[in-house]
């Protein structure tokens, strides 16, 4: 009985001693930055000596400012977002509603070897796909954001379907229960019932994608990402990233002045990474009183 109270005691101080190694390693990184970069955050820092407003509305171009980075980071984070929601969705619900045993694990396999693929081969995949595209079907095709947004959306796919899978498996037995009981088809059941129930949990996996998409950087230095490409044009243009911003500005800088900005621009990219995580952390609050105050009036949104 000594042995294995002292067991359980070594364990818990081992688990302590990560714990609290963990939280002062990231409070140190994050400190770190914010004290080096918060001064270098203004105007200028964004806008160079352009107007704000006219920065914005893309009259004049910017020159020394973080702007286009900034706005080519929200346009790349929609459209992956956009690419990856309705796959990730819909793998995650066949997973965990539809499939049989067997499907689950060699589908639940192949997302597991996706998770596990560097973001260096993704983006060396997305270089050898328009390479293959241009020898065949598009000629003129080239590195774009839409390449990078595609590669992203891979790289992120296996977190959105887990979450959804693992969100819908978490549900208590007896909601598939009730809405077999009132004559609900299975996708019925899915639709009006299930998905809304597990909104929480699945908007907890759309957090993951977008925090992994909008902080990687190898794959879009190697699908379109370039220094000074300016505001998005369109799909199929370059564009700037704040991540590949800070990589840039760490590699070529050649003064205080440009490694303050770079600094500068990595707290904006962790600012904005957090009112993103924050705004979506409220929502999925939200949602979750919002289904505990349907199930306590016995409304289930049916």
């Amino acid at each position: 009985m000594r042995a294995r109270f002292l067991r359980e005691k070594l364990l818990l101080a081992l688990g302590w001693t990560a714990m609290l190694g963990t939280l002062l390693s990231l409070s140190g990184l994050v400190l770190f930055l914010l004290v080096r970069g918060l001064p270098a955050v203004n105007l200028r820092l964004f806008f160079g000596s352009t107007p704000p407003l006219d920065a914005i509305l893309a009259g004049r171009p910017v020159w020394g400012g973080i702007w286009p980075a900034a706005a080519g980071t929200l346009f790349l984070l929609a459209v992956t977002m956009s690419l990856a929601l309705a796959p990730g969705l819909a793998c995650g619900v066949y997973l965990a509603c539809f499939a049989g045993r067997r499907e689950r694990d060699w589908i639940g396999g192949c997302v597991d070897v996706l998770a596990g693929v560097p973001s260096i081969v993704m983006g060396l995949f997305g270089l050898q796909l328009i390479i293959l595209l241009r020898r065949t079907f598009l000629p003129q095709g080239t590195t774009c954001l839409l390449l990078a947004a595609f590669c992203l959306a891979v790289l992120v796919l296996p977190v959105l379907v887990t979450s959804v899978r693992a969100a819908l498996e978490a549900l208590p037995q007896g909601l598939a229960l009730t809405a077999s009981a009132l004559g609900m088809t299975r996708g019925q059941a899915v639709l009006r019932l299930l998905l809304p129930a597990a909104a929480p949990g699945v908007l907890g996996g759309v957090i993951l994608a977008m925090g992994r998409a909008m902080e990687d950087t190898a794959v879009i230095m190697l699908t379109g990402a370039v220094a000074n490409a300016g505001l998005p044009a369109g799909l199929t243009s370059k564009f700037e990233a704040l991540p590949f911003k800070v990589y840039y500005t760490a590699a070529q800088y050649s003064g205080p002045e440009e490694l303050a900005q770079g600094f500068g621009t990595a707290s904006v990219l962790l600012l904005l990474s957090a009112a993103l995580i924050l705004g979506a952390r409220a929502l999925q609050g939200r949602l979750t009183r919002r289904w505990s105050g349907a199930a306590g009036r016995g409304g289930i949104g049916l």
